[in-house]
């Protein structure tokens, strides 16, 4: 717990026109729980309102950013008779609850820097792509593996970034690419040597701190618009909606009933070991790799076989 703020799962400090704002669960890689995300909000809004803040800085504790959504705390503790996620609109409500904690670094007025290393993956890469700038380190890994069997992505702003075709190839495939590759295709701002990191981020801050605080809200806020009238923030809320459905297909009822009857670890095993390493290569021909073929072989036997 953070003695000062009492957050329990995030690290909150203000210093030089900054708030630092930390994921706290090194020993999941930063998976998010529920709490994690309420704790979130409240520092956003708490950094917004603070007038000696210019800008917010996203980081995580420990060996990555944030590995996503952690799967083993999912939901939360529910209340009898409240809503479990079981129903299809209950699913719905839930995606939104989470969606509408992370769209505050888009909503609130002062800007924000994900400052990315080690994994970011699935609702990592929510958390980073909401924030208004993303600097990488050039090693770290960005991707959605979780769309290879478990839904759709709740919140899409990939292809506002990195455009429809390489936002199409990365969620087809739950592929991922490294923090360089990221900055090729435009899916990061910037991607710099991991020892660099914390300064690049802090740099950008220092530049940040020279600007009054009401025209970073105004050029931020602008630009936030435009991207709204291209239909940004409505997507999000169709990408909430299309998750829920997409929860309702046959390979999400396997991965389920996979994790009842073989662990966590087993299940993520064998969804991803057919996929290799899952990295993408940016600008350089990729061929065929014999694992994924035969992953491929084998489905297609059992599927005569049914």
């Amino acid at each position: 717990m953070d003695a000062k703020t009492g957050y329990k799962e995030i690290g909150y400090e203000v210093e030089d026109g900054r708030a630092r704002i930390t994921l706290a669960r090194p020993k999941t890689h930063n998976a998010m729980t529920p709490l994690l995300l309420e704790e979130l909000e409240n520092a956003l809004w708490e950094a917004d309102e603070d007038c000696a803040v210019h800008s917010v800085i996203l980081r995580g504790q420990g060996a990555s950013f944030c590995s996503g959504y952690d799967l083993t705390r999912l939901g939360g503790k529910k209340k009898p008779g409240y809503r479990t996620g079981r129903a299809h609109d209950d699913d719905i409500w839930l995606i939104e609850q989470g969606n509408r904690r992370i769209r505050t670094l888009w909503e609130m007025h002062k800007p924000s820097i994900a400052q990315v290393h080690g994994n970011c993956l699935a609702g990592g890469t929510d958390l980073a792509l909401a924030c208004d700038i993303v600097i990488a380190a050039e090693d770290a890994r960005i991707g959605f593996p979780a769309a290879r069997a478990m839904g759709a992505l709740p919140n899409n702003l990939w292809m506002y970034h990195c455009g429809p075709q390489w936002a199409k190839r990365l969620q087809l495939t739950g592929d991922s690419v490294s923090g360089a590759d990221a900055e090729k295709i435009g899916l990061v701002m910037k991607a710099v040597p991991a020892d660099v990191l914390e300064d690049e981020v802090e740099g950008l801050a220092d530049r940040f701190g020279l600007i009054d605080p009401d025209l970073l809200a105004a050029n931020k806020r602008i630009t936030n618009l435009g991207l709204e009238l291209m239909g940004a923030q409505t997507l999000q809320r169709l990408a909430g909606e299309n998750d829920a459905r997409a929860h309702r297909s046959k390979a999400v009822r396997d991965y389920g009933r996979s994790m009842k009857e073989n662990g966590l670890k087993e299940t993520l095993h064998r969804r991803d070991e057919p996929f290799g390493e899952g990295f993408v290569k940016v600008g350089k021909p990729e061929g065929r790799n014999a694992e994924v073929r035969a992953a491929g072989d084998a489905k297609r036997s059992i599927s005569k076989m049914d």
